[in-house]
């Protein structure tokens, strides 16, 4: 196959990963570099011979000739970029969440259906090797059938250091958008994607006013999903609460078999306990993690489907990051009514 030449959007530590993703590969070429911060370009292309770059993404796209974008943005650009590269007949790798809003997230899902081209979200910590393990372990029926799930992400004093994560006209929302599109991602791809039937949310801003001027998002999100076969899914997402722990997301399972536990402090894991009984004896067991994953695994995935071909890629149209996004939405139109409601 001939050389996938690809562009990426954004300087940052995520438009970084997707740099160090792409130069991994075999048969790819880094053609275009589009960012504001002229000296961290200056350095990347540089470190990774990017023949181009740019400070528009609007010239980037104009001026080079591409077969594939990462788009590592603030929020509110995915969807004007993803749609522009879409329509050019780009395909497209995003930073989750997919979009700002929901308008915007059917909009690009749209524009990939109308291409015919990828659209993919990166949704990397479903990579991590515990998150994958414990994963294995649901799947293997060790735990018999799931009917409860607790997962989160909580931080002591983790208000994002860039100001527009805390303006939701440029960000979309607080930590539910933020960390909590993880939290969902992981969740509901270890419980089998199932459908989700209600939601009942309640979001908080009472630190992070206080931590920041113009600050216009929450800073704690709770919700209790009800899932459309059964199961009881409670999220919590935080990135400024009175807690035990600078940094810490989990995941916790009840099922008719058996429980597992799972708790990350500071990327690393903690806890991985799996909780059973055999002929009626406690066998509870610490599990052990596999090799972590990462964006260079969700890059390689990316350009995986970009190769597979035109039967392939009706399957990456953005569907999973749109599904997460209407989920989000609920919780936010929950916690602004102040009522449950129903999904889809």
């Amino acid at each position: 196959m001939s050389t996938l030449k690809v562009g990426v959007v954004g300087a940052g530590w995520a438009g970084q990963q997707h740099l160090k993703g792409y130069a991994a590969l075999k048969g790819v070429e880094i053609a275009a570099l589009a960012a504001m911060e002229t000296e961290q370009v200056e350095l990347l292309q540089a470190e990774y011979g990017i023949p181009a770059t740019f400070q528009r993404w609007e010239d980037m796209l104009d001026a080079v000739e591409l077969d594939a974008i990462s788009i590592a943005t603030p929020t509110f650009l995915h969807a004007p970029v993803s749609i522009a590269a879409l329509q050019r007949g780009i395909h497209v790798l995003t930073e989750k969440p997919i979009a700002a809003n929901l308008e915007d997230a059917r909009a690009m899902v749209e524009a990939a259906r109308a291409s015919g081209r990828v659209l993919q979200v990166v949704f990397n910590h479903r990579l991590r090797g515990d998150i994958a393990e414990l994963g294995r372990i649901i799947a293997s029926g060790e735990l018999g059938t799931p009917y409860v799930a607790k997962a989160g992400w909580s931080r002591r004093a983790g208000i994002p250091g860039s100001g527009w994560f805390a303006k939701k006209e440029l960000s979309g929302g607080g930590p539910l958008l933020d960390l909590g599109v993880h939290v969902i991602d992981y969740a509901l791809h270890l419980l089998g994607e199932p459908d989700v039937a209600t939601v009942s949310a309640s979001t908080y801003d009472q630190l992070g006013t206080k931590a920041m001027e113009g600050f216009d998002v929450e800073d704690i999100a709770i919700a209790f999903v009800r899932l459309k076969n059964g199961v009881t899914l409670t999220l919590e997402t935080s990135w400024d609460s009175f807690s035990r722990h600078e940094n810490v997301y989990w995941m916790t399972v009840y099922g008719t078999e058996g429980g597992a536990e799972l708790r990350v402090v500071d990327y690393v894991t903690s806890e991985f306990t799996v909780f059973r009984n055999e002929d009626g004896v406690v066998a509870d067991y610490d599990a052990t993690p596999g090799d972590n994953g990462g964006h260079d695994q969700v890059v390689a995935e990316f350009v995986a489907a970009v190769r597979a071909g035109e039967p392939e890629w009706e399957k990456h149209d953005g569907s999973l990051g749109l599904r997460r996004a209407e989920l989000i939405d609920a919780c936010y139109r929950s916690a602004e009514s102040g009522h449950e409601v129903t999904v889809g």
